[in-house]
């Protein structure tokens, strides 16, 4: 072997060598990077990135990673996978199907206690819900995550939930009520550091003050959330925040500004190639050139369709091509109008109602055999069932009879009980007040008159004049009326009180009783100068007790004197009407107050002294009601103070 041999040998050795070692390195580098790669997280990142514009790519990458977080028992990892899969059915309107996938991750969660995750999929449902119009269910599952996240202590999940709950109001209208939702939120970012959350929070804060006609808030939230949105990282939403404050502009009527900001925010989506931001621009383009500009409205509808076509968004098709058949409508460009809708129709009949269809089929099937499954387990334990249903309602309704029974025994004797005792007590009442009244009068009423009849007596004992001793005679028979007519009252209503009112109703003319009455008070009349005028026709009469009657008009009359002034006139008068009659005993004297007319015919009424010093008993009035009242008559007062009184008792007209 040559030199040349040998050292061609030694360099092709070399040659292997590395390229032995290279390989080597490669293999290595290799298995590190798939080390690194082959994560849940690693998956998760790149289904993010492609859910939007390559929702195929975005669905088998979360599906790998599905299989592997359950090859590997990772119940978070296949929750995580199956909410970005649900998600992606959110973006092209696959409602239903991504509200199992949401469900199923949510059981994952609970089965795993994670309490974040939790909170996260309450919230993709109510977002579901919500934009399916459901936002009762919508606002139950933004609650429950606030409730979860509050528990937790997760002051970004706190955030999170009063956005969608402000977002869940909004969408029934409620802006006002919504912005209390969204301010709670914006306390909660204040004190949080900055997050794709914030954007949201400024978006929706915009909108809301948009709608209630605060331009001035809605652009600041809207330019400070532009502002801070302006990197990489968050393009998305700086497109959508852009597209807000331009429908702002719209609405002030600016549209020219309004256009430029969506034209500006549509060449950003273009850039980053996110699809569903550039249909979103471009039908807002389009809504704002509407009905002014028809062609250029027609120019964007036309460029979302094409769009949504390129990346199968059938929902956003369906809607597309309503506005543009709207608007060869409006151009009577009827040929082009119909074909639209028609591509309109069979595409919403193929992926919409066919859809519906098979779901209604699926639902239907799954309730039947539910049902079946239902019949065969109750036909599997009825016997037992029955059995047991009759020992427990028969323990209950034996349990309920005896309860029953405790009760009605307690509520019999409680009751008896309480009507002897509130019995006891007012016949108790009654005689404390009885006695009281008794000794008031007998200690009063009745002693001052028999003190003022003996030193009359002993006045006249002695030496006076004829005229002066006159005087005293009359004195003496006034005192001793009183004191008569006290005694009298006294007698009869102890009677009362002790054997009740007896009653002997005779039919008898009113005329002389009255009278007798009026002539019994003359004397006392006359000594204060007051004139009784008597005008009871002759042919009056009265079914009614005739001592009764004239105890009532005796007393009355006694009475209208007793408050009269000097030289006063009381009168008594008779009139019939409607098988009554009511004797009225009317004076001018001073009047009764107010406040002691509803209480003078009572037991409680206390005696008031007369304008010449006279003393009574309280009592005469209410024999008079007594008496009045058991002869089938009533008795009544009218009175002002300074002007007199007018009393009428009204009797049964037996004439």
């Amino acid at each position: 072997m040559n030199l040349h041999s040998q050292i061609s040998i030694c360099c092709f050795k070399s040659i292997v060598s590395l390229l032995l070692l290279t390989a080597v390195s490669f293999t290595v580098n290799a298995l590190s990077v798939t080390a690194k790669t082959d994560t849940i997280a690693h998956y998760n990142n790149l289904v993010s990135r492609y859910r939007y514009d390559k929702p195929d790519s975005a669905s088998l990458y979360a599906n790998i990673a599905l299989g592997l977080a359950k090859r590997t028992g990772n119940k978070v990892g296949q929750a995580m996978m199956l909410n970005q899969l649900g998600m992606i059915d959110d973006n092209v309107g696959d409602f239903e199907a991504s509200r199992k996938k949401y469900l199923l991750a949510l059981g994952l969660y609970q089965q795993a206690g994670h309490t974040k995750g939790m909170a996260a999929e309450n919230i993709r449902l109510g977002v579901v819900e919500m934009r399916k119009g459901q936002y009762d269910k919508a606002t139950g599952y933004f609650l429950q995550a606030l409730n979860i996240s509050q528990h937790d202590g997760n002051l970004m999940g706190q955030m999170e939930a009063y956005i969608t709950l402000g977002e869940a109001t909004a969408g029934q209208k409620k802006y006002r009520e919504a912005l209390n939702y969204y301010s709670t939120a914006e306390r909660l970012n204040n004190g949080l550091p900055f997050s794709n959350l914030s954007l949201n929070l400024f978006n929706d804060m915009a909108i809301a003050c948009r709608e209630t006609g605060r331009f001035k808030q809605a652009k600041a939230y809207l330019l400070k959330g532009i502002a801070l949105s302006d990197i990489p990282k968050y393009q998305g939403l700086n497109i959508t925040l852009t597209n807000t404050l331009a429908s702002v502009y719209a609405k002030q009527g600016d549209k020219q500004t309004s256009i430029n900001l969506q034209k500006g925010a549509l060449a950003k989506a273009r850039k980053i190639n996110n699809y569903i931001r550039q249909i979103q621009t471009l039908t807002g383009l389009a809504t704002t050139y509407g009905k002014t500009d028809s062609k250029n409205a027609l120019y964007y509808w036309q460029q979302a369709l094409q769009l949504s076509q390129s990346k199968n968004a059938y929902k956003e098709q369906v809607e597309e091509l309503n506005a543009i058949a709207d608007i060869y409508e409006s151009q009577q460009k009827f040929k082009e109008a119909y074909q639209a809708r028609n591509r309109q129709y069979r595409l919403a009949d193929e992926f919409f109602y066919k859809k519906m269809s098979k779901q209604i089929v699926n639902l239907q099937n799954a309730y039947e055999l539910n049902q079946s499954k239902a019949r065969v387990q109750e036909l599997r334990f009825a016997n037992n069932k029955h059995i047991l249903e009759q020992k427990v309602a028969y323990a209950i309704v034996f349990g309920v009879v005896m309860i029953l029974i405790i009760l009605a025994v307690y509520y019999y004797k409680t009751r008896q009980l309480n009507y002897l005792l509130n019995k006891t007590n007012t016949k108790l009442q009654e005689a404390n007040t009885v006695k009281d009244k008794l000794f008031s009068v007998l200690g009063h009423d009745l002693r001052s008159p028999f003190i003022s009849v003996i030193n009359l007596l002993q006045i006249i004992d002695d030496d006076l004049e004829p005229q002066h001793r006159k005087e005293m005679m009359q004195r003496l028979e006034i005192n001793s009326k009183s004191s008569l007519e006290t005694l009298d009252s006294l007698l009869r209503w102890g009677q009362m009180q002790i054997k009740g009112i007896p009653v002997n109703q005779v039919v008898f003319e009113t005329k002389p009783p009255v009278l007798r009455s009026v002539n019994f008070l003359a004397g006392v009349a006359d000594t204060k100068g007051i004139n009784i005028i008597c005008s009871v026709p002759d042919d009056i009469k009265v079914l009614a007790d005739s001592d009764h009657f004239e105890f009532i008009i005796r007393n009355l009359l006694s009475n209208a004197i007793k408050f009269s002034d000097q030289g006063a006139t009381v009168s008594v008068s008779a009139v019939k009407n409607k098988g009554k009659v009511a004797f009225t005993v009317t004076d001018d004297g001073i009047g009764i107050a107010p406040e002691k007319l509803n209480g003078i015919f009572g037991f409680g009424n206390v005696s008031t002294r007369g304008t010449g010093n006279e003393s009574g008993t309280g009592l005469g009035l209410l024999l008079c009601k007594e008496f009045a009242g058991i002869n089938g008559g009533i008795i009544d007062v009218a009175s002002k103070p300074g002007q007199g009184s007018a009393f009428t008792v009204t009797f049964n007209d037996a004439g």
